[in-house]
């Protein structure tokens, strides 16, 4: 197995794997007092509750329904799951996998790159570097399956 694609099967596990960390997180705040939670975590960081963004934290969390808890929940669960069957399908060397790899990260490129025009930092430019290395490797990956194919052209065309 190439070790690029090895190297971005680990952090597609990884990926999912720590949102699955996240969901099981959100879950264990159902039917709890989220807002005196909130709270806690504001005084423990030694923050001041009537500062802006401590404000927007607390607002978020007087207003968070269990059944939203649950939706968001459920939708990190799909992501995680997602993430870990790419991540399995790239251990095994499957087609679809590498697809699936190229696909997913090609659609947040655009957004990373929106994101790091509006917030020129190291960590934006980080996020858009690594998945477009990602998106380049599953290509390239994808390119040599084609290549190792008889003849180097897709299945049902002749080359022309």
């Amino acid at each position: 197995m190439n070790q690029a694609v090895r190297l971005v099967a680990f952090l597609e596990a990884f990926k999912g794997l720590l949102v699955l960390a996240a969901a099981t997180g959100l879950l264990s705040l159902a039917h709890r007092d989220i807002y005196a939670i909130a709270v806690r975590l504001i005084e423990h960081a030694h923050l001041n509750p009537a500062a802006r963004y401590p404000q927007i934290f607390l607002d978020a969390a007087r207003n968070v329904q269990d059944s939203r808890l649950m939706l968001l929940a459920l939708g990190a669960a799909a992501y995680a799951a997602l993430r870990l069957v790419e991540a399995y399908g790239l251990f095994k060397e499957r087609p679809w996998a590498e697809v699936l790899a190229a696909g997913s990260g090609s659609i947040y490129l655009p957004f990373e790159f929106i994101g790091f025009l509006h917030h020129s930092n190291a960590l934006h430019a980080g996020i858009f570097v690594v998945n477009a290395l990602v998106v380049g490797v599953m290509v390239r990956a994808l390119l040599q399956r084609r290549a190792a194919r008889p003849g180097g052209a897709p299945q049902g065309l002749n080359g022309r």
